[in-house]
């Protein structure tokens, strides 16, 4: 890791070294260099985060929080760091953060324990979180379906009602509008930092200042924000935030919820049994307050050691010097392609803040098609609707074409993709009176 030391802005020659540690992109697909520009959907591993795996496997396995001994007070301890680790990344603290499988069963959990306040006798506290016929849930109509469904599920089961604030045809918030959804009804505001089709980085200060006016909690969606630029969700003062590990260089299997130490200790737990508990009779249970009050069973404690792994990885590398170079490269894509004749890019027009990736549509030609020739230049893209279907709809698509960079690609790779994409019209003989 020679590269991640250093403090001056990464550029193609230190990217390469970076490459270095992540064997999966020296690989050849269809007979030619790997270019990977699917990380949006999940990024690749360093050598360093596959041997943390793999060392806790081989020297610390054991039960956490359970065995007297010494090889599980070990273990313990590994998980009980990578917590601390995880938690200083995204500037909260150690009782402030537990472990999922992935965001979206983050999201799902505060959805859940938000109904489980909802239904039966709670307690004071818990029922800031409770719902009911007349409460409205506002979320963005550029959610990922993760941060979409288990809202719209919430209120089926509680009578609440579903708003969401609309996307223009850059995709950009109608902020105008958000300011009128959210009013003194509103319980729960969630949406996304950074949008997954889009590369638009949300205001938060703005939703969140509107979300304190009224008293709502607010939940954000960091899949694409933590693993891309510096997050501190104190500094935010969001009341939630969810990301999954294999977006930022771990492993599969493990994420992580956010959620203010008050606001955790009050809210109803969703899953019960094991570990999370103080006392329990056969008539009834008490509860530990968090992180325990989250994690009942077995935890993915080699995926947690793995991440902070990752975390560490990205650390050293420096996160301002990540989104400088990710912004550098989100640019030239939306740049390349914008130039190219018969591309549609969603999001923000060149020149405007954006993370690194674009999604886009070539005229004439379905994604899937546009993906299948891609791959077959040794180039991964995502192809689909991206897990946001009313957004495509909004913006009259029902699929596009993502490429999405991440810390270890290189300008070089974004050119041969620009120069792919140029040559897919062609190849399909759209636009020339001979399609095929």
């Amino acid at each position: 890791m020679d590269a991640v030391h250093e403090s001056a802005p990464l550029d193609d020659a230190a990217v390469r070294r970076i490459r270095n540690d992540f064997p999966v992109l020296s690989q050849q697909m269809a007979g030619r260099d790997l270019i990977y520009l699917d990380s949006g959907a999940t990024s690749q591993n360093p050598i360093s985060v596959m041997e943390a795996e793999q060392e806790f496997y081989e020297q610390r396995n054991a039960a956490v929080h359970r065995g007297a001994h010494s090889l599980a007070a070990e273990a313990t301890d590994a998980f009980e760091d990578a917590r601390t680790t995880v938690a200083g990344f995204v500037g909260a603290g150690e009782d402030e953060l537990f472990w999922t499988s992935n965001a979206t069963a983050g999201l799902n959990l505060l959805a859940y324990s938000f109904s489980n306040a909802s239904v039966g006798t709670v307690s004071a506290e818990a029922a800031r979180f409770a719902l009911g016929p007349g409460d409205e849930v506002v979320v963005t109509e550029m959610e990922h379906h993760a941060n979409l469904i288990p809202w719209q599920e919430l209120c089926r089961r509680t009578g609440a009602t579903l708003k969401f604030i609309p996307v223009d045809d850059d995709g950009a918030l109608r902020l105008e509008e958000a300011a009128v959804l959210i009013g003194p009804r509103t319980k729960v505001l969630a949406f996304t930092h950074a949008s997954n089709v889009l590369g638009i980085i949300n205001p938060v200060a703005v939703l969140v200042a509107l979300a304190r006016e009224v008293g709502a909690l607010v939940v954000l969606d960091a899949c694409q924000s933590a693993p891309h630029l510096p997050l501190d969700v104190k500094a935010l003062d969001v009341d939630f935030a969810v990301f999954s590990g294999h977006k930022m260089l771990a492993p599969t299997g493990i994420g992580a919820v956010y959620g203010r130490a008050e606001l955790l200790n009050a809210m109803p737990p969703f899953l019960t049994g094991g570990s999370m508990i103080t006392t329990v009779t056969m008539e009834a249970a008490e509860y530990l307050p968090s992180p325990a009050r989250f994690e009942a069973g077995t935890q993915p404690v080699s995926q947690a050691v793995a991440l902070a792994s990752a975390v560490d990885y990205l650390r050293e590398t420096g996160m301002d010097r990540v989104h400088a170079w990710e912004s550098t490269l989100g640019q030239r894509l939306v740049a390349g392609l914008s130039a190219i004749d018969g591309i549609r890019v969603l999001g923000p027009k060149p020149g405007v803040e954006r993370t690194g990736l674009a999604a886009f549509h070539v005229e004439g030609v379905h994604a899937h098609d546009v993906g299948q020739y891609l791959d077959a230049q040794g180039i991964a893209v995502r192809v689909g609707h991206h897990c946001a279907q009313p957004l495509h709809r909004r913006l009259g698509l029902t699929a596009s074409t993502r490429a999405s960079t991440y810390l270890y690609n290189t300008t070089d790779e974004v050119d041969a993709l620009l120069e792919a994409v140029a040559e897919i019209r062609p190849y399909f003989r759209v636009g020339t009176g001979k399609e095929q």
